[in-house]
Order: C-alpha cells, then sequence, then structure tokens
C-alpha cells in the first residue's frame, strides 16, 4: 500500500499496455486538431496584435499536443515539455489561449496518477507550478510597469489592475490545485485498486485452503468413524472366532455361544457401517452428523461394552457414580467412543486372563468415564500377532482418535499404564 506522498518501490502503474499508448495517441491528435482551430480562430478575430508566423503556429500546435501521445511513457519529461511549450507559445505571440491550458492540466495530472516515485513526481509538479507562477507574476509586473494599464477609474471598489491581476492569481490557483488533486486522488484510486486486487487474491488462495483443509478433517473425521465403528466389533469377533475354535470339540454350547457373538457384533458392524455410509452420501443435510447418528447412541450403551468384554473371555464390571443426568449428545456420544477403544484394547493387548472395571462418573459440571483392567500392556501373555502393541505405544490410531475427541468437547484424557499393574484411560469431559 502507498499513499499519495510515499515512493512505491514494489508497485507501479507503469508501464502500460499498448491500448492505452494507443489511447494517448488518439489524445494527442485530438488535442492537435483543437490548438490548430483554436489558433485559426483567435488570429482571424483580431484578439491577438502581430500574431506569429504560421509556420511558428504550426510548430507550437506539434510542441503542444505532441508529448502527450508520451505522457504515460514518459510522464515527468512530458509535463516539463509541455509547461515550456505553454510559455514558448505565449512569448511567440501564437494566437491560442483555450487547449494549451489542456495538455498542461493533462501533463501534471499525468505525472500525479501515474508516477510511482512519488517523491520525484512531487518535484517536477512543484517545479513547474513555481515555473508558471513566476511567469505569470512576472507577466503581472509588466503590466502594472505600463503607465495606462494602471490608470484606470477611481471610483471603483478595487482598482481594475488590481482586479485583473487578482483574478489571475486565483484562476491559475484553482487550475493548479486541480490538476495537483485529481493526479493525487487517480492515484490513490488506483493503489486501493492494486490492494483490492491483491486482497482478491489472498482470499482465493484462502478460500482453496481452507477447502483443502476441510477435506484433510473431513478425511480424520471418516478414518475415526470407520476406527471405532470396525475396530471394536472385529477385535470382538476375532476374540470370540478363537475361542469357539478352541472349545468346538469338548463345549460344543460354548462354542455356538461364541459364534452367536461373532454373528451379533458382525451384524452390529455392517448396521453402523450402512448408516454411517447413508450419512456421506446423504447431500440435503436432513441426516445428523457422524458423531450425533444413532448408531452412537452414547452412555446408555456403556452396559453393552461390559456385556462384550465378559462374553468374549474378560470378567468386567460396570458402575456408576453419582445421580444420573442427561447430557449433552456430543459428550453422549464421546464418552461411548472412549470407552469403546479402551474395552477393545482390553481384547486386544491385557491378555487372556485380564479383567476389566469401567465406571461413569457424575461430576457437577462434567461426567468422567474411566477404563482400567489387570493385564500387562505391552508384555501381554498373548499380544497381537506381527503387532505392536497400541496400549504401550500410546501413538496409535485408536489414541489419536480418543484425544481428538476429548478435545473436540474441551475435556482432558489420561492414558497410560498403572503402577500397580494394567492400563488405565480416563476421560474427563464437561458438560456445561
Amino acid at each position: 500500500m502507498t499513499s499519495a506522498g510515499a515512493t512505491s518501490e514494489d508497485w507501479s502503474r507503469l508501464p502500460v499496455g499498448p491500448r492505452e499508448h494507443r489511447q494517448d495517441v488518439v489524445l494527442a491528435l485530438v488535442l492537435a486538431v483543437g490548438i490548430a482551430i483554436s489558433t485559426v480562430l483567435y488570429g482571424s478575430s483580431g484578439m491577438f496584435d502581430d500574431p506569429a508566423a504560421w509556420w511558428v503556429c504550426a510548430l507550437m500546435v506539434v510542441a503542444n499536443a505532441g508529448p502527450i501521445a508520451f505522457r504515460r511513457r514518459y510522464p515527468m519529461t512530458v509535463a516539463v515539455l509541455v509547461a515550456l511549450a505553454f510559455a514558448a507559445t505565449q512569448l511567440l505571440r501564437v494566437p491560442e489561449g483555450l487547449f494549451i491550458n489542456f495538455t498542461l492540466f493533462i501533463g501534471l495530472y499525468t505525472v500525479g496518477a501515474w508516477c510511482s516515485d512519488r517523491v520525484r513526481a512531487e518535484a517536477v509538479r512543484w517545479t513547474v507550478i513555481a515555473g508558471m507562477f513566476a511567469w505569470v507574476f512576472l507577466a503581472i509586473v509588466f503590466r502594472w510597469s505600463v503607465p495606462s494599464a494602471v490608470s484606470g477609474d477611481s471610483d471603483t471598489l478595487i482598482p481594475s489592475y488590481v482586479a485583473s491581476s487578482l483574478l489571475t492569481i486565483i484562476i491559475n490557483l484553482v487550475y493548479f490545485a486541480a490538476a495537483w488533486y485529481s493526479g493525487n486522488r487517480a492515484w490513490a484510486s488506483a493503489v486501493a485498486k492494486h490492494a483490492l486486487d491483491l486482497r482478491t487474491v489472498e482470499l482465493a488462495v484462502e478460500r482453496e485452503r481452507t477447502a483443502a483443509q476441510a477435506v484433510t478433517l473431513e478425511r480424520v473425521r471418516i478414518a475415526r468413524e470407520l476406527h471405532d465403528v470396525v475396530a471394536h466389533h472385529v477385535s470382538l469377533m476375532g476374540v470370540q472366532a478363537g475361542a469357539a475354535r478352541r472349545v468346538l470339540e469338548r463345549d460344543p454350547a460354548q462354542a455356538a455361544a461364541s459364534l452367536g457373538v461373532v454373528e451379533e457384533n458382525a451384524r452390529t458392524a455392517v448396521e453402523e457401517l450402512r448408516r454411517m455410509l447413508g450419512t456421506l452420501r446423504d447431500g440435503d443435510g436432513t441426516r445428523a452428523p457422524l458423531d450425533d447418528a444413532p448408531s452412537t447412541e452414547g452412555i446408555s450403551r456403556l452396559a453393552e461394552l461390559v456385556d462384550a468384554a465378559t462374553t468374549a473371555g474378560h470378567p468386567s464390571r460396570y458402575s456408576v457414580v453419582g445421580d444420573e443426568r442427561p447430557v449433552p449428545p456430543t459428550v453422549a456420544t464421546v464418552a461411548f467412543r472412549i470407552a469403546q477403544e479402551a474395552v477393545t484394547n482390553v481384547l486386544k493387548h491385557a491378555g487372556p486372563d485380564a479383567s476389566a472395571d469401567l465406571r461413569l462418573r457424575y461430576l457437577p459440571d462434567a461426567v468422567e468415564v474411566e477404563v482400567t483392567d489387570t493385564g500387562n500392556g505391552g508384555r501381554a501373555s498373548r499380544p497381537s500377532a506381527g503387532a505392536e502393541d497400541d496400549r504401550s505405544r500410546g501413538s496409535g490410531l485408536g489414541h489419536v482418535g480418543m484425544r481428538e475427541r476429548v478435545a473436540a468437547v474441551g475435556g482432558t484424557v489420561e492414558i497410560g499404564p498403572r503402577a500397580r499393574g494394567g492400563y488405565l484411560v480416563r476421560a474427563w469431559l464437561p458438560t456445561s
């Protein structure tokens, strides 16, 4: 951003293209025709005594109008040339006093409107204006030196020669002030438009960046949902299928019960996947978000997790501390997902002899979900084959998902091994 009086080092209106150059040439030709016609008319009117020869007039037509064709290529040079031509036109007694005022005005305006070096632009304009006023004052002094010029009527309020001199000064002040102001305003408008264009580009880039971030966040959210929906049920199915295989011959009833759990979890997983995919495909906004979908009802389903873990061979307990009360749906969903992930890790990593304890505490301004087990974490007697223990690492997708969900509702989570053995997951979730 550059002010009207500052030097612009990083942006310039110049150079301009062929279109602007053609416009300047057309303007110069129009002014040349106007100056020529005005010269002929002034010369024929008899207002000038002893006017200049025709070739001098023709030369001044070119001298005044010609530089305008290059005004946006060399604005400061053009301003000086048209100022000199303006003075020469009067010194040589060329009978023209109309269109040369336009050429001088355009020259000064162009310096203010197009020069990026604002310090030099002001210096050139001040020099031209000072020269023009020096010319005006010399003309006034010369006129006052003629005795007949100061012998006007004495009964007027202001002597005629004083009044005409003041009018000349006022007209020139208005003339040069208008050229200065209009040039500066054009420059300021161009700077503002340039800043707006830059801001528009920045906003477009920011929109693209925001859209890309939104896509990434949505992918992360979908990945988290898939992990939550699939990992728990598939892990439980794997445990139950292994148990059924081991007792198939000696205890068919237990094997059938385990296979029934596999079937139930498979059906539940498919149902939740179908609901989630339906939510993703629905673009009219009528479905609930993923975190609020009916498949993630929340706290009311915590007991199901304990029953599933017990059925899978890990005796588990569920207890509620405090007075039960409704909680926000999002908090209920996060509480269920945290407990689900923790119980899944018990099935996967705690070992075959571990038991689990799930507690839900109602605090004055929050709910707390705590899952503990008596397993060995990364040193479980039966870890996942070929897999590093997610519980001992503390940096797997499950842990990342838990931390992201808790952070989304402004809560805190504690994940890690207990000093007396086993593993602990405790999440504090605000309800107000």
